[in-house]
C-alpha cells in the first residue's frame, strides 16, 4: 500500500511539474509544436488548454492525486476519470512518437517539457496502473463514458479550426492533406483508442484480486 501510495504521488508530481513547465514557456511565448511567433497571451493559454496533450496529462494527476491518498479508489465517477487518463496519455505518448515526434525541432526547456508531457508521464501512468492498478475498475460502461470526452474534443477542435484556421495538431488540418487523410488519421487513433480500452479492460480483469470464498455451510 505504502509503495503504490509513493508511485501515484511521484507520477503526479512529475505531471504537475511538466505542465506547470509547459504553461511558463506558453506564457513566455515559447514554443508549443511549431508555432514559431506566439498569438496574443489569452490565446495561447486557450490554445494551451485545447491540446489533447494537456487535457490527458491533468487527468493523470487528477487521478493519481486520488490514489496517492487512497490507493483502492475505483468507484463511481473516479472510474470514468481514471480510465480516461490512462487511455488518453498512452494514446498521446504513441501518438506523438509515431505522428509528432519527427515533426520537432525543440530545444532547451521546450524539449525537456515536450518529453516529460509526451514520454515521462506516459511512462510512469502505464506502470503504475499496471503494477498498482486500483482494479478491478474498468467496465464497459466506463469505457464508453471515458470515450465522450476524447470524440467531444474532436468535434469541438474541427469546428473552431474551420472557424479560425488553427488546429492543434498537423494530421488534423484539412488544407495540408485534404479531408480524406483527416478522417482516415482519426479513424486510425479511435480505432488505437479502443483497442487500448479493450487491452487494458481485459488485463484489469485477468490481474484483479479474487472475490473471497464464501464460507461452507455448516449443520447443527
Amino acid at each position: 500500500m505504502r509503495a503504490a501510495r509513493a508511485r501515484h504521488a511521484l507520477t503526479a508530481a512529475v505531471t504537475a511539474v511538466a505542465l506547470v513547465l509547459q504553461l511558463i514557456l506558453v506564457i513566455e511565448g515559447g514554443r508549443v509544436l511549431e508555432e514559431s511567433h506566439p498569438p496574443s497571451m489569452w490565446l495561447r493559454l486557450l490554445r494551451f488548454a485545447s491540446y489533447f496533450t494537456v487535457q490527458s496529462n491533468v487527468l493523470v494527476p487528477v487521478s493519481t492525486a486520488v490514489l496517492a491518498r487512497d490507493p483502492l479508489r475505483a468507484e463511481g465517477a473516479f472510474r470514468v476519470v481514471r480510465t480516461a487518463a490512462m487511455t488518453g496519455i498512452i494514446v498521446t505518448g504513441l501518438v506523438h512518437w509515431f505522428l509528432l515526434r519527427p515533426l520537432l525541432h525543440l530545444h532547451g526547456a521546450d524539449l525537456v517539457a515536450d518529453k516529460l508531457l509526451h514520454l515521462a508521464v506516459t511512462v510512469l501512468a502505464s506502470v503504475g496502473w499496471l503494477v498498482f492498478g486500483p482494479r478491478p475498475a474498468m467496465t464497459w460502461p466506463t469505457t464508453r463514458a471515458a470515450t465522450v470526452w476524447p470524440l467531444a474534443w474532436l468535434v469541438v477542435i474541427l469546428v473552431q479550426g474551420g472557424l479560425t484556421g488553427w488546429y492543434p495538431y498537423p494530421f488534423l488540418d484539412h488544407r495540408e492533406h485534404g479531408w480524406t487523410h483527416v478522417v482516415a488519421v482519426c479513424a486510425g487513433i479511435f480505432v488505437l483508442w479502443f483497442a487500448l480500452l479493450f487491452a487494458l479492460q481485459a488485463y484489469d480483469r485477468r490481474m484483479a484480486p479474487a472475490p473471497p470464498a464464501s464460507a461452507p455451510a455448516t449443520g447443527s
